[in-house]
């Protein structure tokens, strides 16, 4: 079967025209930005080096700007309990057991380099601690997640209401894992929902990455660079101001 990849540029040209970002009423939420996925001296399911890299120092760029703006930064992190007789949380899933059980050494989850999902951000392990660079005294932290969607039982829809939250903001990994499981729920909630793409990446590879991108583009939300998000808060600063 021959795919034809459809070229929504025109669209989604006219979407970002739309967007207007209002910084009382926007959050930012990092999805999974600890040393587990962006740290290679301990990550046990690693993005790759230069991916790391890339994401960190845009995601701080931009953390630190919209902290000046006053948006406030939600950190979700996965983190796993031990159990008995299970090992991970993890592991209840038979989709990850099967993959874990699956792999050989070369045929890793994340090509070609080491992979241990039922090893991955244990209570108390390095790999669960948010990137030191990206935290800052008065982010929120909410650090049970359990699986692919950020709202799927935490309790970050409560706080996004209760901060009056109307547009979230996500960066993080994995593109077509988690960051858009979590874009489909808040737009399931109804509300505005941005990807920022160049801090986001993913483990699984270039054209996964991209598939996640282009799900949110076409169907879900916006996805806007860092300088277009710059973008769209100045323009409301300057409006504010003017």
């Amino acid at each position: 079967m021959n795919v034809q990849i459809v070229d929504r540029g025109t669209l989604v040209s006219g979407l970002y025209k739309q967007l207007s970002i209002q910084p009382r009423e926007t959050a930012i939420v990092t999805v999974d930005m600890h040393r587990g996925h962006l740290d290679m001296d301990v990550a046990t399911l690693p993005a790759r080096p230069e991916d790391a890299k890339r994401v960190i120092a845009n995601a701080k760029a931009v953390l630190e700007f919209s902290r000046r703006q006053k948006i406030p930064v939600i950190h979700v992190v996965l983190v796993y309990r031990r159990l008995p007789g299970i090992g991970s949380e993890a592991a209840a899933s038979p989709f990850w057991r099967a993959l874990h059980a699956a792999q050989g050494e070369n045929d890793r989850l994340v090509a070609g380099r080491r992979s241990d999902s039922l090893e991955h951000n244990l209570e108390g392990s390095p790999g669960t601690e948010i990137i030191p660079e990206l935290y800052r005294p008065g982010d929120y932290v909410i650090d049970n997640k359990k699986r692919l969607d950020c709202f799927y039982g935490t309790d970050l829809k409560q706080l996004l209401d209760a901060l009056g939250v109307e547009t979230v903001v996500l960066m993080g990994i994995n593109t077509n894992t988690c960051v858009l499981n979590t874009s489909f729920t808040a737009f399931n909630y109804d509300y505005r929902v941005v990807v920022l793409s160049d801090c986001v990446a993913s483990m699984y590879g270039d054209d996964l990455h991209v598939l996640g991108l282009q799900n949110v583009a076409r169907c879900l939300g916006w996805v806007i660079s860092n300088e277009q998000y710059f973008e769209k808060l100045e323009e409301k600063s300057h409006v504010v101001h003017s």
